[in-house]
């Protein structure tokens, strides 16, 4: 009895959901071309990260191989975009991450991918609201937050100027509602920014300084920064002057930069041809914003050294310190606007969309999908999303919401570049009409299993050109030894001034790791692909996804205790409705939906 109920526990986790049930999707009313994605992409992508993050990643972390951070990140993104762009003509609905893991990997991954992409699209919300403050206050010389705290306590002023940008947005959001015609302006305000970060690419040339990237405890002396030997806090000097450490937490940090690609994912329905417009929107979005974020900090390195720079301070301000002011004050407007007209493609919608499709699934609280029916609870369900915002505001810095958003896309991405190695080696799904046929498939997939008789030599060398049951289970089962491996390998990384000194302990263990990787990934290999026809796949299979999941994993260990600490109660919040509410409730969903 007991092990009846452990199983079908355990099958319930790992439940698949039908592609032929029906997917909540938002009308758009317009159809976009490869070049309308793109410049939806690049216009969602770069913004806050690009004005806030580079002069934080030279100042504090990486000095001038901010260059290499950018590079880095923007290669983790690259690599978890091909994922999604394969997954685009695999399941032509929109839901992002979280469709593709339930359609996939089963019911849990989902529930935790899902709530992964409420809270990253909360923190959208929030940074911009706070960007844009910051920026506006900066334009008119603090003079808000000066004359605030003299009249009112600090803890009011420090958060009274985010409220009434809550308020200008969530008006902005009632006219969302009816009106979503802007799209013409967000393309100009986009190659307007992007003229603007050329502008700026181009004055590092003529300004710049390649001493900058090489200066040594001189030039600090000099400077009046340091009289002693120990350089402290400005590193050690040279390109890479807080070592190889501070490139990975850069890299970490600038991860945020390239957070916007699977807005594309949502646009499936609208885009023409969308199994090429989508994976090519993807590739040439995020190689835009690698080439731009190289650029600008690859200026801002050469016309500025590292140690002038202070966290908090902004891109614009680069142009204080060699004398244009006038250049000061159009880079700062003209970013501002851009992530200004960015607010009416509204931040709440894909909140609403995530929420939707996991109530519509049983694993959220039904009357969710009942309250998106209509436009007046819609809208009291917009004004309890910025009551949280504001909330948010009060208890996070800028930095904390960050890299808590970062943290929460890398693991949805290392899903997503799971569920590609797993969709790819699997037998080809059959249409199922109700329950009783699901069943009856993976009762016949089990008879099949013990049938096929696993050896060695059928690990090596498949008896079946095309995957088989058996087949699809030994790479799920490889793909998680996989992933752990990958994990405990990040972890032993992490001790990277160990594994430096020599230590042979450290040494011995990442060999034995890196033996076991590559035995279980030449295992993979081995095993059929699918036939399934699709314009775009991932190349490269299995080490494409499999360094996609590496990177992933080794820019979350980069983050803060705190920041683990603020993803883990999230987390714990989530499993508790899930397993209180969403796993009975999901057991009972209905086969089809009207």
């Amino acid at each position: 009895m007991l092990r009846q109920a452990l199983r079908k526990f355990g099958q319930k986790l790992v439940h698949r959901r039908p592609l032929e049930q029906n997917v909540y999707e938002f009308k758009y009313g317009r159809s976009m071309s490869t070049l309308d994605l793109v410049a939806l992409c690049v216009g969602r992508t770069v913004g806050v990260g690009v004005y806030f993050l580079l002069a934080e990643v030279a100042s504090s972390q990486a000095g001038p191989a901010t260059v290499i951070c950018f590079l880095v990140a923007g290669l983790t993104s690259l690599l978890a975009g091909l994922c999604y762009a394969e997954f685009s003509g695999r399941v032509p609905h929109p839901g992002s991450a979280y469709l593709y893991c339930f359609v996939t990997i089963g019911e849990l991954w989902a529930f935790i991918t899902g709530w992964n992409l409420i809270l990253s699209f909360f923190i959208d919300a929030v940074v911009v609201i706070r960007a844009w403050t910051l920026i506006f206050d900066y334009l008119i010389g603090n003079q808000i937050s000066e004359s605030i705290s003299e009249h009112i306590p600090q803890v009011l002023a420090d958060n009274l100027v985010y409220f009434t940008m809550v308020l200008w947005l969530f008006l902005l959001e009632i006219r969302n509602l009816s009106f979503r015609g802007v799209f013409i302006v967000f393309k100009l305000f986009t190659l307007v920014k992007l003229l603007v970060l050329s502008f700026v690419i181009v004055s590092g040339f003529i300004k710049g300084d390649l001493h900058n990237w090489k200066l040594t405890e001189e030039d600090y002396i000099k400077a009046g920064l340091n009289d002693t030997s120990s350089l402290g806090p400005l590193g050690s000097g040279g390109f890479m002057p807080f070592g190889f450490q501070g490139i990975l937490r850069g890299a970490a940090t600038c991860f945020y930069a390239f957070i916007g690609f699977s807005v594309l994912v949502t646009r499936v329905k609208e885009s023409h041809m969308p199994e090429r417009s989508i994976p090519m929107g993807i590739v040439i979005s995020l190689l835009t914003c690698i080439l731009v974020y190289f650029g600008v900090s690859a200026a801002l390195t050469l016309m500025v050294p590292y140690y002038q720079l202070r966290p908090g301070s902004t891109l614009p301000e680069v142009f204080l310190h060699i004398g244009w002011g006038l250049a000061y004050y159009v880079v700062t407007i003209a970013i501002s606007c851009s992530i200004f007209v960015s607010m009416y493609y509204s931040f709440v919608f894909p909140i609403l969309l995530v929420i939707n499709m996991m109530a519509e699934d049983g694993l959220l609280f039904p009357v969710i999908a009942r309250v998106m029916a209509g436009t007046y609870p819609q809208l009291m369900l917009r004004i309890f999303i910025y009551v949280i915002a504001v909330i948010i505001l009060f208890f996070f810095g800028f930095t904390d919401l960050l890299d808590l958003r970062s943290i929460a896309t890398l693991l949805s991405y290392s899903l997503v570049a799971f569920c590609i190695l797993i969709i790819r080696y699997q037998p080809k799904r059959r249409n199922k009409e109700n329950k009783a046929e699901e069943e009856e498939e993976n009762e016949g997939n089990e008879a099949e299993v013990q049938e096929e008789k696993l050896t060695l030599q059928g690990l090596i060398f498949p008896g079946s050109p095309t995957p088989t049951p058996l087949s699809g289970r030994v790479v799920y089962v490889c793909s998680s030894l996989l992933a752990l491996l990958l994990i405990v390998l990040c972890l032993v990384l992490a001790q990277w001034p160990g594994l430096l000194s020599g230590d042979p302990g450290w040494i011995t263990v990442v060999v034995l790791l890196l033996v076991l990787i590559s035995g279980i990934t030449g295992i993979i290999w081995r095993q059929p692909q699918s036939s399934h026809l699709l314009h775009f796949k991932v190349p490269g299979l299995p080490l494409l996804p499999l360094l996609s999941i590496f990177l992933n994993v080794c820019l979350m260990m980069q983050m803060t205790a705190g920041t683990w600490v603020r993803f883990g109660a999230w987390m714990l919040t989530g499993f508790v409705i899930y397993f209180a509410y969403g796993i009975q409730r999901s057991l009972k969903r209905p086969n089809h939906r009207p």
